[in-house]
């Protein structure tokens, strides 16, 4: 509590010896407002005019193009182009549209015309709802309406021109890059076939040398593999064939009890399916799946017993001569057939083996020759990719292209256009007077303060008690008391006198600011 009131009082000193040094505060206050007053209220009027747009970056072909045609992002795009809108460029532009550029006539004074249009051009966007308000300020409210029209159009403009430009530039580079691929392309189609027509014995039609040795040795196993398969083949149908001869050969007369009896190779399967068809009736019925399969069985033996018996009686000679039927016919045939294909297979096998041999005598040659040939396939083939790449590249150019004729990216909607103010934007003069007269006042009372700590007075007695180490027992007033209170409220009078000369030439400005009063062209600087 103790610290707290010495605190407290060691405040009340310092504000005892400002008060002590005011003649600082009003001389800092009469050097400093009237100037800053006069210099704020002769300031020219700006005008401000503003514009607001919004742009709308949805698209109904977006979607549906995703793809097949090459497609920016357009809220990145009109956020580039907010970006680079205030460029030397383009503020040159606007300056020369709006006519700005013929108020200066030397280099410099133009240089520092465009400095201060792209300072004083405000662009500030929304961001996430894109809209974006443009802005600027100029004595002549008309030239301020211009310019932010101006900044406008080229804003508008230069958004929508951005991406044809971006196609045709493409298009043009895919155009000089395509042709340059195509002659690449054409040499590289030139030396592949004269390196092919140089080495033809040697390279293979297709997969590498020692694919196609592999692949002659592969197939020559085939062959012979095949071979064997077929002259096996042949030596069965042989077998067969003598079989069937002999079979042949038993059909002829024999002797039954003085009675010649013609015996065919039929007899003994008629005899023994006539007796399982006893069997069968036996135990079913005629209608029976199995007696009627055998009776038909039966019947074809019989049928091609008594063929044979005809073809044997049709013979001129009374020897009993080699009877082969159809089948057997048929297969005496394809013993010939086989043995065609088998002489074909040996010459194959043989036309393998000589390839074999011819390729193993150049085997020594191959490994530089397919080195070469992989290394010109591998450009060759490089280059065809990229070419067909870029084909690909300049039909989704063409696509994009297509697709911005029919619909915009980004469609622009004025919000607020640019008008002509008809009231002054500024200058902010009462903010202005405030702060000049805070400042005056404020320098006057840091001035007070340091001349107080510079050469102190003392205005109490534990204060030369502090000074000195000594008590003080007592204290004597002065002689001339009376007079010294009289001056001292003449200095009072004296400081409010100026104090309130200085806020009501303040409260007097700020009225004439409110009553829009033109102090500039009364008092022009």
């Amino acid at each position: 509590m103790q610290d707290l009131e010495q605190t407290i009082q060691m405040v009340l000193d310092f504000i005892r010896g400002i008060w002590i040094k005011k003649r600082y505060v009003m001389i800092c206050s009469w050097l400093i407002c009237p100037i800053g007053f006069f210099y704020v209220s002769t300031l020219p009027d700006v005008y401000e005019s503003d514009a607001q747009v919004f742009v709308d970056t949805r698209s109904v072909l977006q979607p549906i193009l995703r793809g097949l045609a090459f497609g920016t992002n357009p809220e990145q795009e009109i956020q580039m182009m907010a970006k680079t809108l205030l460029s030397r460029s383009n503020v040159e532009t606007i300056a020369r549209e709006s006519d700005l550029d013929i108020t200066v006539t030397t280099d410099e004074a133009y240089n520092k015309l465009i400095t201060n249009l792209t300072d004083d051009i405000n662009l500030a966007g929304t961001g996430r709802d894109n809209i974006y308000t443009i802005s600027y300020s100029n004595q002549n409210p008309g030239m301020a309406r211009t310019v932010v029209q101006e900044t406008l159009d080229l804003f508008v403009e230069g958004s929508l021109g951005n991406s044809r430009r971006d196609v045709d530039t493409t298009t043009r580079f895919l155009d000089d890059q395509i042709a340059e691929y195509e002659s690449s392309l054409s040499e590289s189609e030139q030396r592949l076939a004269d390196f092919k027509k140089q080495y033809a014995e040697i390279l293979p039609g297709e997969g590498t040398f020692y694919n196609n040795l592999q692949s002659l040795r592969s197939l020559l196993e085939g062959t012979e593999l095949t071979i064997k398969e077929t002259q096996q083949q042949i030596n069965a149908m042989r077998g067969q064939t003598r079989q069937a001869q002999k079979a042949a050969d038993g059909f002829g007369v024999r002797s039954n009890d003085g009675e010649q009896v013609l015996t065919t190779r039929y007899d003994d399967r008629i005899l023994g399916l006539e007796g399982r068809l006893d069997e069968l009736k036996l135990r079913f019925t005629e209608k029976h799946p199995d007696v009627i399969e055998s009776q038909n069985l039966l019947d074809s033996l019989k049928e091609q017993r008594e063929k044979e018996i005809n073809a044997f009686m049709a013979q001129d000679t009374g020897d009993a001569p080699s009877m082969l039927t159809e089948s057997d016919r048929q297969l005496s045939l394809e013993i010939t057939r086989l043995e065609g294909l088998l002489a074909s297979l040996n010459v194959r096998k043989t036309d393998t083996k000589r390839k074999i041999e011819d390729l193993q005598s150049k085997i020594d040659l191959v490994p530089q020759i397919e080195a070469e040939q992989t290394a010109l396939n591998r450009d060759y083939g490089i280059k065809k990719q990229k070419y067909e790449e870029l084909l690909s590249r300049r039909e989704s150019n063409d696509l994009t292209r297509r697709a911005d004729v029919q619909s915009e990216d980004l469609q622009f909607r004025i919000i607020r256009p640019p008008l002509i103010a008809s009231q002054p934007s500024g200058p902010k003069r009462i903010l202005f007077y405030t702060g000049i007269l805070f400042v005056g006042f404020g320098m006057g009372v840091g001035i007070a303060f340091l001349m107080s700590m510079v050469k102190p007075v003392l205005v109490r007695g534990q204060q030369l008690s502090d000074l000195t180490g000594f008590p003080i027992w007592g204290m004597v007033g002065h002689l001339d008391i009376v007079k010294i209170k009289k001056r001292n409220k003449m200095r009072i009078f004296i400081f409010a006198l100026s104090s309130g000369a200085i806020l009501l030439l303040y409260a007097g400005l700020v009225v004439v600011d409110v009553m829009n009063i033109d102090l500039a062209s009364k008092f022009p600087l």
